[in-house]
């Protein structure tokens, strides 16, 4: 996607409020120029009128000069203001930032895998602020500017039209200058703000692991990372200076022309008898508004092709096609008996060998089925092929005898309760966190479904830095305030919370120690009636009383049956077994 119409779908409904705050600009900038050559013409009254009767003669143009500046000007302004910043900066800020994280949430998993949260955040507040404020500045400065020049055109082309000439050959000047300089100071703004995402990427990326740096004592190499990114980021911010520096230092020279010239002008008109003195002094007030206009302007318009720069960088990391769609008229997915069908699933991640290879399994409704295998061999990828986090290759998955790449991604989830090996948090309450699968819930539902996972406990004893406890108080980020036991009983309970058809289990009590694990797997036999499972496991007493147990190794299953079965086939599963057997809680282990 290009910029422009980037621009029009972040700003797609906002054309009528646009034009009515671009019109009450344009009308400021005309008011405020009228300003400017109010002097002039007050002089020439007072050079033609006497003293005595200066109020008599002239009422009815003081009586309009007292509306115009105490009246019009001020309403005037304050409409202007209003919209402004009052109506659209607001507006636009919101509208757009809501816009662009729906369409980054649309992203597939890999999107967020492939860059630092931190950067993805950056792009998005950068991109609904720099938008924001360009349209602000837009109709702030370039459109009052316009009605200036115009209204500056007309007023000095009263006393002379060749002095309004002057007008025109400054401005067409005025653009030929910022054609060459806006682009340039673009370009430098996208290098800065993309450097300056990445400092903020690399930044909140040691923060949020700031575990992992304590324990290893690495504060030193992630100080010495951090610096490599403030250099790119201190060098791009002086090229940018540099060429600021260029652009205004030779506007504050151009800008001054204009006023030299048409000064000498009508001075020159005066000399000859063809200006009056408050003439002059109109076409100088206007000409000398334009020149302490132009710096202004010019740095508003720098202002905004900084920010359009911004737009344009944050828009190639944010605008980016959706990787994963739902089918064109994708219906709802409705499980009714919740049977699980890979036929002939395969998928390499886009390389010549890992992940799955013709993978054929089906699960029954109801039927509780384990995978196990060492790393690699492709357990977590038939759990994310399940949930559609990509699509496979060859083959296709089916749910109730429905092909989920032809129902809506949301739908095929909400019908999926999953709990993975690293239990996800949000910096929300404890209760917010377990009600996640279903907001409803009430709060006896939440105390029942934590008591379950044996998470109430130590939910109760809770207390966050704010002084909140038990179920409202907050767990951190990611958690960081619970223990690798405590974050996964949370994360059951929100399975259990959810009640879907289908429950995943990828290493579900991996953090748990042998007695917790046996408490929990207790709860978990009853949360299982009546759904269909998959449990991955490494530790296998977690499994060894599934209906059925399916062994992977690169990416294919290579035996299947029950715990018994395969321990007395001697093969693959068996030599797990004997390598883990005797370690774990009510396991029989004479098969």
């Amino acid at each position: 996607m290009s910029l422009i119409p980037f621009i029009h779908w972040c700003l797609k409904g906002t054309l009528p409020i646009l034009i009515v705050a671009a019109l009450a600009s344009v009308f400021l900038g005309a008011v405020e120029t009228y300003i400017a050559a109010l002097i002039g013409y007050v002089i020439d009254i007072l050079i033609v009128s006497e003293a005595s009767s200066l109020v008599a003669n002239n009422w009815a143009l003081i009586l309009a000069f007292s509306v115009f500046l105490f009246f019009l000007r001020p309403a005037t302004f304050f409409i202007s203001s209003y919209l402004q910043s009052v109506v659209l900066s607001p507006g636009l800020r919101t509208l757009v930032a809501a816009r662009l994280h729906r369409w980054t949430l649309g992203h597939a998993k890999s999107y967020f895998d492939n860059d630092f949260a931190g950067r993805i955040a950056q792009k998005e507040i950068q991109a609904s602020n720099a938008l924001a404020d360009a349209v602000v500045e837009i109709i702030h400065t370039v459109l009052f500017a316009i009605a200036t020049v115009a209204t500056s055109f007309l007023i000095i082309s009263s006393v002379d039209w060749r002095v309004g000439l002057l007008v025109v050959f400054w401005f067409v000047g005025f653009y030929l200058i910022m054609s060459f300089f806006l682009p340039r100071l673009k370009t430098r703004s996208a290098h800065r703000a993309n450097a300056q995402a990445a400092a903020t990427g690399q930044i909140v990326d040691t923060v949020s692991n700031i575990s992992i740096v304590k324990l290893f004592a690495n504060s030193s190499r992630e100080d010495n990372a951090a610096l490599a990114a403030f250099r790119v980021l201190k060098t791009s911010l002086r090229l940018y200076g540099w060429e600021l520096i260029r652009f205004r230092t030779l506007m504050v020279l151009y800008a001054s022309i204009l006023f030299f010239g048409v000064m000498v002008s009508c001075v020159y008109l005066w000399i000859g008898g063809s200006a009056s003195a408050g003439e002059v002094v109109v076409a100088g007030s206007v000409a000398m508004r334009m020149m302490m206009m132009a710096g202004w302007v010019s740095f508003s318009l720098m202002t905004i092709y900084t920010n359009l720069g911004d737009v344009e960088d944050a828009m190639k990391t944010l605008a980016v096609p959706h990787a994963m769609v739902d089918a064109k008229g994708a219906l709802p997915l409705i499980v009714k008996n919740a049977k699980i069908d890979f036929q002939g699933v395969s998928y390499s991640y886009g390389r010549d060998m890992g992940g799955l290879c013709d993978v054929s399994l089906s699960v029954e409704a109801g039927e509780k089925v384990g995978v196990v295998g060492a790393s690699g061999a492709g357990k977590s990828t038939l759990v994310a092929t399940l949930l559609r986090l990509h699509d496979p290759e060859k083959g296709s998955v089916l749910i109730d005898d429905t092909n989920i790449s032809r129902v809506t991604q949301d739908s095929l989830r909400s019908q999926i309760s999953m709990v993975t090996q690293e239990a996800s948090m949000f910096n929300r309450t404890a209760r917010e966190n377990i009600i996640y699968g279903r907001p409803e819930a009430t709060d006896e539902s939440v105390v029942d479904a934590a008591k379950r996972a044996g998470a109430h406990d130590f939910i109760v004893s809770l207390i966050d830095s704010h002084g909140r406890q038990g179920y409202d108080a907050f767990l951190g980020e990611r958690g960081v305030k619970l223990s690798g036991g405590q974050r996964q009983r949370i994360a059951l309970a929100r399975a259990i919370i959810k009640n879907a058809p289908i429950l995943v289990l990828d290493e579900a009590t991996s953090a748990l120690d042998s007695e917790v694990e046996a408490a929990i797997q207790e709860a978990l036999s009853i949360v299982m009636e009546g759904k269909t499972v998959l449990a991955i496991a490494h530790r296998l007493s977690t499994i060894s009383h599934m209906d059925r147990i399916v062994v992977m190794e690169e990416g294919k299953i290579v035996e299947m049956g029950t715990h018994h079965s395969l321990v007395r086939r001697k093969g693959v599963y068996a030599g797990f077994w004997a390598r883990q057997s005797g370690g774990f809680l009510g396991v029989d282990t004479a098969a």
